[in-house]
């Protein structure tokens, strides 16, 4: 006697139905255009697309975060490469003193300044009037590339810096030592006009005249108030103490240079746009520095757009356009963390939100384009019977790293403390990747992860998926191997026979590329790879897999 269909196994069988209908209109079709790569099949070019984007729009303010999407977000790793090779950086957070694309630029702006000394000098007496040069202090006169990098890691520690500041550490910014001692032999007053503090002057006017400045006295010397004793606003600085922007206090110092002390600021030299902005100067100087940006607002009812941030960026994931952009050219990493924080809905504290954002709204949209796909490939591949499986990475792609990346390590990475983070399975789900997953598996399905993470962090990887909603994910299903960890080289955790490269060079692509090829092996399980999702592109170079899906995420890269 037949036995009744239960509504359940009804429900399912349309289900699979109607995603294979789906796969004859879709899989059949054009690949998806948007964070989904290539197409059915093995004889396609397997790594068609993936490639990172090198054409940014980034707004300095971070508002960017909220209109470009992940992938056109530049990313902080590549920034971070990008930067180094600019100033000649191997990698230990040290600039190259002798030769770098930056002091390459900085020598050719400087030339070109200095050329124009004398016949800026010589109107300006002709006028009758006191020629003067301000220039700021960090990374104008004093250069704090090895303090930012190698000491702080782009992570500003106020307390450290004044270590540097009050051991006189800084060099001197390229080439600038010339143009000071040129301008001030000409008959220039020097004016030095910096955001440093009252109790750092001493020790800012020494390291100056210590790296070679001539020209520079504490009477000629502007530092910011502290409001402790004697140190408190003067009266020609009008703005509300608390709040006091940037603009604000050096625009009404050289106000106070100009109209109270008499002379003409002819020339006034910078590295941030709010060194410059707000008047009171005859001609001003940008001078490059994407390591930090200091923003200040526009002084009420003054608009300055030939000195705003640039916008647009060319930049190379492996960093090389470090050696031709130029440091106006290389997105600002203050500014890359703010558009960061702004696509992730983070206030400001590290943490993302975890109820709306950009980021939350592109995963959404993501997901919703190829779930769909993916579940018909899985239901043709299961009326086929052709093993279907789909493999994901774990970071990023299934668990979410970005509260430990910022507010715990503040974009520098720490292994120790990541597994720290594995062992205590503290990650969420990556927003909307548990309904992709589940979707999968009920379409027919078998769920693979596949991540960098290492053997000893398997079991807590697994416990923690299961935890935040992926049942999907075990170590094994059916005999076979079902998720992947990297080896560690300590007992019986060795670089497995079908992972064919040198053990201490063995590459993210290499690892991944051929384990996919032994999942679709004999030996392996026979599994035929639908899909391959994650948020790296060498989680998806390197073929074995039908489909290619990249997750965004700008806050790491793994090339």
């Amino acid at each position: 006697m037949r036995r009744p269909v239960s509504p359940s196994r009804l429900l399912s069988a349309t289900a699979v139905g109607a995603a294979i209908v789906v796969a004859a209109t879709v899989v059949g079709g054009a690949p998806a255009s948007a964070h989904g790569w290539g197409s059915p099949g093995h004889g396609h070019d397997p790594d068609a697309g993936l490639t990172p984007r090198t054409s940014f729009t980034m707004a300095a303010d971070g508002s960017s975060g909220a209109t470009q999407g992940g992938e056109g977000i530049p990313n902080i790793d590549s920034v971070k490469k990008t930067i180094a090779t600019y100033y000649g950086d191997p990698g230990t957070g040290i600039a190259n003193r002798t030769d770098s694309p930056y002091i390459r630029e900085m020598r050719s702006i400087v030339a070109r300044q200095t050329a124009q000394l004398r016949q800026i000098h010589d109107r300006a007496v002709r006028k009758g009037e006191k020629p003067a040069i301000v220039l700021d202090a960090d990374d104008t006169t004093l250069w704090t590339y090895d303090m930012e990098v190698a000491d702080m890691h782009f992570v500003f520690d106020p307390a450290e810096q004044d270590v540097w500041v009050q051991d006189q550490r800084f060099p001197a910014t390229p080439s600038m030592v010339g143009l000071v001692n040129t301008a001030s032999a000409m008959g220039f007053t020097v004016f030095g006009l910096t955001g440093r503090n009252d109790d750092q002057k001493a020790a800012t006017v020494a390291n100056l005249t210590k790296v070679g400045y001539q020209g520079f006295s504490s009477d000629h010397f502007f530092t910011k108030w502290t409001g402790v004793g004697t140190s408190q606003q003067p009266s020609y600085i009008t703005c509300a103490t608390a709040s006091c922007t940037t603009v604000e206090y050096k625009a009404q110092t050289r106000k106070h240079i100009e109209q109270d002390l008499g002379y003409d600021i002819a020339l006034n030299i910078g590295d941030q746009w709010s060194d410059l902005q707000g008047g009171y100067a005859d001609r001003n100087l940008k001078l490059p520095n994407p390591t930090y940006y200091l923003p200040s607002a526009d002084l009420p009812g003054v608009s300055e757009p030939s000195l705003a941030p640039r916008t647009h960026f060319t930049m190379a994931a492996d960093g090389s356009s470090g050696a031709t952009q130029g440091g106006e050219g290389i997105p600002n990493i203050d500014s890359v963390k703010k558009t960061i924080a702004t696509y992730y809905g983070d206030p400001g504290t590290g943490i993302a939100n975890r109820t709306d954002s950009p980021y939350i709204r592109e995963m959404r949209s993501i997901v919703a384009r190829q779930a769909p796909v993916i579940a018909a490939q899985c239901a043709v591949g299961r009326a086929k019977h052709s093993n279907p499986a789909i493999v994901l990475d774990a970071d990023d792609t299934t668990l979410w790293t970005y509260d430990m990346e910022v507010a715990d390590m503040h974009f520098v990475f720490d292994p120790t403390e990541q597994d720290v983070w594995v062992q205590d399975q503290r990650f969420p789900a990556t927003p909307s990747m548990t309904s992709l997953v589940s979707i999968a598996q009920r379409s027919g399905c078998t769920v693979i992860g596949l991540t960098g993470r290492n053997d000893d962090q398997k079991t807590a990887t697994i416990a923690n998926l299961q935890k935040v909603g992926y049942p999907q994910f075990r170590a094994e299903q059916r005999g076979t191997q079902t998720y992947y960890t990297k080896w560690t080289g300590v007992g019986s955790s060795q670089q497995p026979s079908y992972v064919q490269c040198a053990t201490a060079k063995c590459t993210t692509i290499e690892y991944k590329s051929q384990t996919r090829a032994h999942i679709e092996s004999t030996a392996g399980g026979r599994y035929d790879i639908v899909a391959n999702v994650g948020d790296q592109y060498s989680d998806l170079t390197g073929g074995s897999a039908d489909r290619a899906v990249k997750l965004p995420n700008p806050t790491y890269y793994l090339p």
